[in-house]
């Protein structure tokens, strides 16, 4: 559920706000998201009427010529979340299309006091009270023997408030603490004289004896937790609930509790995030935090001394978490949307239902499967024939799938070659395109973005379509990351359950091998990258090239001339079969002579096209084969592939089933098998270079870098080969061709 606001019932939200029970910081934000948002003083004034005390006639309209605007405004959303925390609780949306800036889900984060059920905790003023002890403690506590220590007894009087003047700050820890032992129980002695209506104060952060601004804080090492309008028990109960890492905790001797809390910053910047960070917490927990505390200069109360009669004492030290960075792992666990433990008993006869299969015996719907290989292998293709198989629900390689909607991403092909492709995988695999509604393709071509930032995007296109899968091609564009980091590609691959879980969807996606030869490693040891990539998925399928022989070859070439030769003839003639065995219809020279003598004219010269095309086609053909790594299903028997540009073919007659991977054979037989004469070698690497200029030049600039992952090769050996070819040229990274 997304609850989403606009403009229009801004001032109604207000109403849930009394500005009587705002600091002056708020009531100005107040009046700052008003302007913002396209409303009037006079809307800004009607409402801060209601705070008779502090109320003035014309100052909301003073103000608000000040308003300038900045580059970062405060607008409409902080009026909402002023409500919000000051118990305002929105109507339920029925729904809506999510919006760019909707945030998915309901949960309410860093909240771990259920304001309504906090019971209070009672602050006992100690009857045997001794005031030295109290301050010593406070100062061994939070100041190093060496640095100095910022105090004010001093105090001047306006319209019945006292104030603190600037105070001293030219003595350390270590000396007020030795001068303190030795005063016989008279603070005032060491410190200087207070007034007992007025208390004292003291700066929680260490200063360099110069000067008790914020640049004079020498180490952001505490925050100053303080709020007032709370009873003093529900103050104390609610710190303590929250486990805020409290160094002293003081009682003020007025209406407040003083928690001095660890922030542990290593500089300026940091203590402001983490102040603004702890205090966003205890707003959303029910203390209202006066905001004017947040420097690291700030005065607090000083314990060992009297104010109106009542004592500022040390209630309590060293409680909470030890840490800031220990709290801080807490309090955004403690929301947590994790399922609680079920026990096995309760649902022995009772068991959920299995997610539907998507691809029989293979993967689930709802599940992640990634598809590994190296380049060559055709991984963009096999996803297409894939995508095709689930739209018409029909068999891919070697597996039925279930039909229903699915999205396929694609992120490296322009979108002309991208439609191309499915047009013609639709016409090699001769199936009709009788279920075209059923694919929606995404071309993210020059758009891609990281998968964190990628996968609410896709969310929102894909909420309410109903697709049973998406599948991404390829990954490498969106890896968040060092893909060799295990804790980077777990945050990466978590994206994919995200997806999964959101939309009820498979996401399936390809990535490529690691370089070296990777016939004797595991399936789930080839992908590139971090074994996080092979154990995530619920479904691994690996493609891994066959190695195939001359004597292989011939025999795909004379079944493939055969193959035209009997089309030929079925076609021209009606009694060839009457007089050619079983034997001469797998021998090609059997079947060309059969040719010649059943077939006249014009029929011949068709022949010896069709043969030359056919000899081509499997001298262009490569053999794969398919091995899985499978969560919830058993493990397969590896399927053969022969790969026919642009589908894959299951080698069904079992040509391939006694052919070795590359890596299993010794290096000498494949160096003498694969050695080549130079000029071949020398073409084929122009060749290799060529085509991958060709296929990375649609429509962006090509780099070295694109080139590299094209090809499977390291970016040196494509400046290498570059060189070589001398026909194309290199300035930094990019790579572009001479003009001839």
């Amino acid at each position: 559920m997304v609850t989403k606001y606009d403009n229009d019932n801004l001032l109604e939200i207000l109403n849930h706000i009394n500005p009587a029970d705002l600091d002056y910081q708020e009531w100005i934000n107040v009046g700052m998201g008003l302007k913002e948002a396209g409303y009037t003083a006079s809307d800004w004034d009607n409402w801060s009427c209601r705070d008779v005390h502090r109320y003035h006639k014309g100052e909301c309209f003073r103000k608000w010529e000040s308003f300038r605007g900045t580059p970062n405004p405060i607008t409409a959303g902080t009026i909402v979340q002023m409500a919000l925390d000051h118990g305002w609780q929105p109507e339920k949306d029925s729904g809506h299309e999510l919006d760019w800036n909707d945030i998915i889900g309901t949960k309410e984060e860093l909240v771990a006091v259920d304001k309504n059920w906090i019971e209070g905790r009672d602050i006992i003023e100690p009857e045997k009270w001794n005031p030295v002890n109290d301050l010593v403690r406070y100062l061994e506590i939070l100041f190093e023997a060496s640095e100095n220590v910022g105090y004010v007894t001093d105090s001047w009087e306006k319209d019945g408030k006292y104030f603190p003047s600037k105070g001293c700050c030219d003595r350390t820890a270590g000396q007020l603490i030795e001068q303190l032992n030795k005063c016989n129980g008279d603070i005032g002695a060491v410190l200087g004289d207070y007034k007992s209506e007025v208390g004292a104060w003291i700066r929680f952060n260490p200063l360099d004896g110069k000067g008790v601004k914020n640049e004079n804080v020498t180490d952001y090492r505490y925050a100053l937790v303080e709020s007032d309008n709370l009873e003093l028990d529900k103050q104390n109960a609610i710190i303590r609930e929250l486990e805020l890492p409290v160094a002293c905790l003081v009682y003020s001797g007025g209406k407040s509790i003083h928690a001095i809390v660890r922030t542990d910053a290593a500089n300026y910047d940091e203590y402001r995030k983490r102040v603004d960070y702890l205090y966003n917490v205890c707003q959303k927990n029910g203390l209202k935090i006066d905001t004017q505390n947040r420097n690291p200069s700030r005065l607090s109360r000083m314990p060992g001394v009297t104010r109106n009669e009542h004592k500022q004492f040390l209630i309590d030290t060293n409680i909470g978490k030890e840490t800031w960075n220990e709290w801080y792992e807490w309090i955004e666990g403690v929301n947590d949307d994790l399922p609680e433990p079920e026990s096995m008993e309760s649902v022995w006869d009772n068991l959920p239902q299995l997610s539907p299969p998507l691809i029989n015996n293979v993967l689930r719907q709802g599940h992640k499967m990634l598809l590994a290989g190296p380049s060559k292998a055709g991984k963009s293709y096999a996803l297409i024939e894939l995508t095709i198989g689930i739209a018409e629900g029909k068999q891919w390689l070697s597996w039925k799938c279930t039909q229903g909607k699915v999205m396929y991403v694609n992120l490296e092909l322009d979108r002309a070659s991208c439609l191309h492709r499915f047009k013609d995988v639709y016409e090699a695999l001769k199936w009709e395109p009788d279920n075209l509604s059923n694919i929606d393709i995404w071309n993210l071509r020059g758009k891609s973005i990281p998968m964190d930032k990628l996968a609410p995007k896709l969310i929102r296109r894909a909420q309410k379509k109903d697709y049973i899968a998406i599948i991404i091609d390829p990954i490498y564009k969106v890896i968040t990351g060092d893909e060799n980091s295990a804790d980077q590609m777990a945050h990466f691959c978590n994206q994919f359950d995200r997806v999964c879980t959101e939309l009820g969807c498979a996401v399936i996606y390809c990535h490529h091998h690691s370089k070296g030869t990777q016939g004797q490693k595991r399936s789930m040891d080839r992908a590139s990258g971090s074994g996080v990539f092979a154990r995530d998925p619920d479904a691994l399928l690996d493609l891994i090239e066959l190695d195939l022989t001359e004597d292989l070859l011939k025999q795909e070439e004379n079944k493939a001339v055969c193959a035209v030769c009997i089309d030929y003839l079925d076609r021209f003639s009606n009694t060839w079969e009457e007089h050619v065995s079983q034997d001469d219809m797998c021998s090609e020279k059997a079947m060309i002579l059969a040719c010649d003598k059943y077939l006249v004219g014009d029929q011949h010269k068709g022949l010896n096209d069709a043969i030359s095309q056919a000899r081509k086609t499997v001298k262009q053909r490569t053999a794969w084969r398919i091995d899985g790594t499978l969560r919830e299903f058993p493990k397969f028997s590896p399927v053969n592939l022969w790969f026919d540009y642009p589908v894959h073919h299951i080698d069904i007659i079992g040509s391939l089933k006694d052919v070795e991977l590359d890596s299993v054979k010794a290096p000498w037989q494949r160096a003498i098998e694969k050695r080549k004469p130079k000029e071949v070698k020398e073409k084929e690497r122009r060749m290799s270079l060529e085509n991958a200029y060709e296929a990375c030049s649609i429509n962006e600039q090509i780099t070295v870098q694109d080139l590299a992952e094209y090809m499977g090769v390291t970016e040196k050996t494509v400046r290498n080969r570059i060189k070589e070819h001398g026909g194309f040229w290199i300035d930094g990274a990019e790579v572009g061709k001479k003009k001839t």
